[in-house]
């Protein structure tokens, strides 16, 4: 699944890929699919470029190298993810709730008692789904992710380090949220909370569509969410 990536300019080149032309967003959709499918080290330039439909000198004009190139890769998914889940975050309302964003429906409906507007537990709800959105449309992205993150030693250990901080912080606000507003048990670790979304996200959410595509979105949502429901106190 294809999508215009971001132009972050010149300071952010190394991880974030410019403007980007026809050509471009073919080597990025090539090269997703085969890395995804056998990871980073069992592809070459010349597949990636066959798969593109361009020529081996095409990708290194505009890559520079393999490395650079999935390292731009791994931005550009986090950029979407973590778009996707700012967004869930600032409005948290279903997909189907026909009020506009910002409006907290009737008087008094908003809060950890009312509507989901104001309720941050419906926030981290909502952020989970997107994630579980995200996995199954980038399940090649997913499967980048979960299988070169943790190799050690890594060529792009220093670029997950920075991926991985930016979608921890993301999850983090959100866990602050409920701890602003709900009464939450204080011997657990918010770091090791955030760290066990952030992992059940891309386990529950690859696994999901890797072998059990029965199991509904939300059924996936629910289970990430125990973690979550379990901090807050009764």
């Amino acid at each position: 699944m294809s999508a215009v990536l971001p132009d972050d300019g010149a300071a952010g080149k190394k991880l974030r890929p410019a403007r980007t032309n026809a050509t471009r967003q073919k080597l990025f959709d090539a090269s997703m699919e085969l890395i995804g499918e056998r990871g980073a080290a069992g592809v070459t330039v010349d597949e990636i470029a066959a798969a593109a439909g361009v020529s081996k000198g095409t990708v290194y004009y505009n890559f520079g190298s393999k490395s650079d190139l999935i390292a731009q890769l791994l931005r550009y998914g986090v950029d979407i993810l973590k778009a996707r889940l700012l967004s869930a975050s600032a409005d948290p309302r279903p997909a189907d709730d026909p009020r506009p964003a910002g409006d907290p429906g009737p008087a008094g409906g908003s809060g950890a008692s009312g509507g989901s507007a104001g309720d941050p537990l419906l926030a981290m709800e909502a952020m989970i789904g997107q994630a579980m959105d995200f996995m199954a449309d980038y399940p090649s992205f997913a499967r980048l992710w979960v299988s070169e993150n943790w190799r050690t030693p890594s060529v792009w250990q220093d670029t997950f380090a920075v991926l991985r901080t930016e979608l921890l912080a993301v999850i983090g606000d959100a866990i602050e949220a409920v701890a602003a507003v709900y009464p939450v048990d204080a011997g657990i670790s918010r770091g090791s909370l955030e760290t066990a979304i952030f992992g059940a996200c891309f386990v529950v959410g690859l696994d999901r569509v890797t072998y059990n595509p029965e199991r509904s979105r939300d059924q996936s949502v629910a289970a990430i969410m125990a973690s979550m429901r379990g901090y807050v106190l009764k």
